[in-house]
């Protein structure tokens, strides 16, 4: 089954971003997506480019397949490129599985991972459960196996599913107006693309499910052994991956290049594009 995305935006919010950058999306969005329907659950994704490798973005907690457009649309004359929106599913097992019946449909058998935030963390999942499939892997703004997340965040964890949605969205916008916000410079547009999520176009049910991936345990996978360049790219002003959490990261993967924003944020492949972009493709054609 083939779809559209929708093209429309809320105006509103992006009233401050760039127009030109508003277009981009907008036109983004009208490119035509593809269903699948992995172990009864159905994804949303979209094929693109050519060329000899493909990428597999990975997005994070907050986002959904078009958070990476300007990347895809700077890397797609060079790169097939995969991005899907994750379903509600509430493990990286069922995650993985998906992102694997896709590739499958796709008839792709290795890729370039690039992953943010829950998306690196799913990367590190993928490599640990399906190294053959995995040529480099680039992790963004995340973080390795641990049990941080989910002992400070114990409480609310337990109480997202009987929150309604209407209060994670409200404490979801607070996060971005008071921490993801600032912390990215004031980017406009981070603000803009999050605060539409957070009105509508993600469900409580993904934000739970996501949650749920997030303190999802496995063993990290050992890069030397496997053979898997890595490049590790962090913020020392990330509001949500702690310093604690970014230092275990680059212990759990000593050998993985690693490329520092002094003032990032959560969010630097949408507050610094370009550079964004350029890393991904310096590390990936070498």
């Amino acid at each position: 089954m083939i779809r559209r995305a929708p093209p429309k935006i809320r105006a509103e919010l992006y009233a401050h971003v760039n127009a030109a950058t508003v277009a981009s999306l907008v036109a983004f969005r009208c490119l035509t997506t593809k269903t699948i329907v992995v172990e009864g659950t159905q994804w949303s994704y979209l094929r693109l480019g050519g060329g000899p490798k493909t990428i597999l973005f990975l997005h994070g907690m907050g986002g959904a397949y078009d958070i990476w457009w300007q990347q895809i649309e700077a890397l797609k004359d060079r790169f097939v490129i995969i991005s899907a929106t994750y379903p509600p599913l509430s493990s990286l097992r069922a995650l993985g599985r998906g992102l694997l019946g896709i590739l499958d449909q796709e008839q792709i058998s290795r890729v370039h991972l690039v992953g943010s935030s829950l998306g690196g963390y799913l990367a590190q999942y993928l490599m640990a459960e399906a190294p053959g499939l995995i040529e480099k892997v680039i992790l963004g703004n995340t973080f390795p196996p641990n049990d941080l997340i989910a002992r400070k965040t114990r409480i609310q964890g337990t109480l997202l599913p009987l929150t309604p949605e209407s209060m994670i969205m409200a404490r979801f916008r607070k996060t971005i107006l008071t921490e993801i916000y600032p912390a990215s410079n004031f980017s406009e547009l981070v603000k803009a693309y999050l605060l539409e999520q957070s009105y509508g176009l993600m469900t409580k049910a993904q934000f739970v499910a996501r949650y749920r991936c997030v303190i999802d345990r496995f063993a990290p996978p050992k890069l030397d052994e496997l053979g898997i360049d890595a490049l590790i790219i962090e913020s020392t002003n990330d509001p949500l991956v702690v310093e604690e959490l970014r230092e275990k990261l680059k212990a759990t993967y000593p050998s993985a290049r690693v490329h520092t924003f002094p003032d990032g944020g959560h969010f630097p492949y949408l507050s610094h594009p370009g550079e964004y972009t350029a890393l991904i493709e310096g590390f990936l054609v070498r």
